[in-house]
């Protein structure tokens, strides 16, 4: 009879603190695999999204994910519409001006260029040519401010319109995350291939939260802490990036 009133309290106080649990709504882009992705049922999918529900379920938060394009989703975070981004988002100087970061999830990772296999330039004499970029993102600035007085940098809604220019003969080279385009790379056939020098451009990864919400930055600072102490986040990030294999990332924190 005791085991029975204990599972009975347990169970009591387990749907206490669900129905009580925080609600937070996550924006993620859901166009940017592995980082972030819409699975074939629709819904989101990669390391972003399981990152945030491994950190939501051990700070006890109600957490829903939405998608929202990469140009307006700082925009939509301060006007309300959601709490949280977690979408690939590279800490910057600049993003720090107007929203708040959680510890890193992700460390510090060099961007890449991509080009038509067998194109050849010369990165330190660039001249006359399309630069593809996503717009808003930190490649896209950095394109525009080496290059865009001696060529045209073009910006993209999307990666994937930036990767159906190249292909298309539109765009000379792409400038983008290094982790993602080695995935494009490695699943074009041979059609693409990645050139020139790494080019490391602001920190690693993390959410972004308004400034104000410092209770709900501090919950999933300890939970991705944990994550990172126990090897959980770890194994989310070779789940999803097997190249980061083997040894641990984070050190154990």
């Amino acid at each position: 009879m005791n085991k029975l009133v204990l599972a009975a309290a347990a169970a009591i106080a387990l749907f206490a603190t669900a129905a009580n649990a925080q609600p937070v709504r996550i924006a993620t882009e859901g166009a940017y695999a592995p980082w972030n992705f819409l699975d074939d049922s629709g819904k989101p999918a990669g390391l972003d999204v399981d990152v945030g529900n491994e950190a939501c379920k051990r700070a006890a938060l109600e957490c829903t994910f939405q998608v929202n394009e990469w140009d307006s989703i700082i925009p939509n975070l301060l006007a309300g519409n959601y709490d949280l981004i977690i979408a690939g988002m590279s800490v910057t100087d600049e993003r720090k001006q107007s929203i708040d970061f959680t510890e890193e999830y992700f460390p510090p990772q060099p961007s890449r260029y991509v080009v038509r296999t067998g194109t050849a330039l010369d990165f330190a004499a660039l001249s006359g040519k399309n630069i593809g970029v996503q717009g808003g993102t930190i490649q896209a600035n950095y394109a525009g401010e080496t290059f865009g007085a001696t060529n045209t940098v073009k910006s993209f809604e999307n990666a994937d319109q930036a990767l159906a220019d190249l292909n298309a003969g539109n765009v000379d080279v792409i400038l983008a995350d290094g982790n993602y385009l080695s995935e494009v790379v490695a699943g074009s056939g041979g059609a693409l291939e990645l050139v020139g020098p790494d080019v490391v451009i602001g920190g690693g990864v993390a959410m972004g939260l308004r400034k104000a919400d410092d209770e709900l930055e501090g919950k999933l600072n300890t939970a991705l802490s944990e994550m990172k102490k126990d090897g959980t986040l770890d194994a989310l990030i070779i789940k999803w990036f097997p190249d980061k294999a083997p040894g641990p990332i984070f050190a154990g924190g």
